[in-house]
């Protein structure tokens, strides 16, 4: 009998299709969340899914769902996908990949007229990149409970769009927010495939990354509050300089992160602003978001209380004053073993390599663990890239991870009764 698979040349196809939706000048993506290339790619996620005869619905925050019925209606739903949102200039696998291997498994199951116990769901988050709201993992946060109406109240990008407005045009709906929780009873598990976005399996020639835990994320915003005044008539002792104190903390950041004993605790500034931004005036207020990611979260909570000694000092010497403002506090979330368990044997089945890895980047993932079992898998990365137009993976290592991905529902299916 032939070994069930995905259609690997369909997929390549899906996969270049979506991914001209938001392309730039540069080759890259700018599919950034809420935007109209991101409304463009959510209408063609529920086109395909509803060709497939799914019963496709958009929840009270934006997320798409596809659901496939099962033999038992009474059983909780197995639910699999990603999201399609990017970076600005990002890539066309970050998150589609898994969204488009979701498709491509309910057409093989569609083709082969295969109907499994559980109902099926397939789920693109909203919001899953950081964004010009503040508000990564959006979708998730909200189908897990932890982010609320509450949350919403006031937050605006940069142009001032309120979120409310923006979630509205996706398909949300803000009045009944809360809504859009899932329960842990309506859901037996939860898998997402990803691109690595590292190296460590493409040095190891291994096509199956299997996710043990997925990394800490503490996110915040820094207020570096100084004072204004003349570039030429103001001398240098009596200056109180909002963007060089918030360069000695950004540099603080860095020793600190490199200093730490665990290698895995990295420490980044990726969002700055500077006013008033003039050639001639020094700078009185400067903003940026400080991450730092970390296997526990003792590194985490080390690597921030040792910043914000350095922090309080840079603030008494300069004479600037610094707010902060956390935006997210993720902990390390282990995936669940039966999950990874049954995609480390279906790999053995299908004849492929496979590892254990954790994850150095966040995804919705760490937010479904809290709601059902929850697990991972990683294609490989080409040259370890990500969050670039260069982002890429071979089709070959796609279809592998797609294969395990595919039996391992079906092997779920048949093993879990809740």
């Amino acid at each position: 009998m032939k070994q069930l698979t995905i259609n690997a040349a369909r997929l390549e196809k899906a996969i270049h299709e979506l991914g001209r939706i938001g392309v730039n000048g540069q080759g890259g993506l700018d599919r950034t969340a809420f935007t109209p290339a991101d409304l463009a790619a959510r209408d063609w996620v529920k086109e395909k899914a509803a060709a497939l005869g799914l019963d496709v619905r958009v929840d009270e925050a934006a997320n798409i769902w596809a659901a496939r019925s099962g033999k038992r209606s009474e059983l909780p739903a197995i639910a699999f996908g990603s999201h399609v949102d990017t970076v600005p200039n990002g890539g066309k696998y970050d998150g589609a990949l898994g969204v488009l291997l979701a498709l491509e498994i309910m057409l093989v199951l569609k083709e082969q007229g295969i109907r499994t116990r559980h109902p099926l769901e397939l789920v693109s988050f909203s919001a899953e990149e950081p964004n010009p709201f503040g508000l990564s993992t959006f979708g998730s946060r909200t189908v897990a409970g932890k982010l609320t109406r509450r949350d919403l109240e006031g937050v605006r990008d940069d142009t001032g769009r309120l979120i409310i407005d923006a979630l509205r045009q996706a398909g949300g709906d803000p009045e009944r927010y809360g809504q859009a929780r899932r329960m842990p009873e309506e859901l037996a598990a939860f898998l997402e495939v990803h691109i690595e976005q590292g190296k460590r399996l493409l040095n190891r020639g291994i096509p199956v990354g299997i996710v043990t835990a997925i990394t800490g994320i503490y996110r915040e915003e820094v207020t570096v509050l100084g004072v204004p005044n003349h570039a030429g008539t103001t001398l240098m002792q009596e200056r109180t300089d909002a963007l060089l104190g918030a360069a000695e903390a950004m540099l603080a950041l860095e020793r600190v992160c490199l200093a730490h004993p665990s290698d895995e605790i990295v420490g980044t500034v990726g969002k700055i602003t500077n006013e008033p931004n003039a050639p001639n005036i020094i700078p009185g207020k400067v903003q940026f978001h400080m991450e730092i990611r970390g296997k526990t979260r003792a590194d985490i909570q080390e690597a921030i209380d040792k910043w914000e000694m350095q922090a309080a000092l840079i603030s008494s010497r300069r004479g600037v004053r610094i707010e902060r403002r956390m935006l997210l506090d993720q902990h390390p979330v282990g995936m669940d073993p039966l999950v990874a368990g049954t995609c480390a044997l279906q790999a053995e089945k299908l004849g492929y390599a496979h590892a254990p890895l954790g994850s150095m980047a966040g995804h919705d993932a760490a937010h479904m663990a809290s709601l059902t079992r929850s697990g991972m898998l990683f294609v490989p990365s080409l040259d370890g890239k990500s969050h670039c137009p260069e982002e890429a993976s071979r089709i070959e290592d796609i279809e592998k991870v797609g294969n395990v991905l595919l039996h391992a529902i079906l092997a779920l299916d048949e093993k879990l009764d809740a």
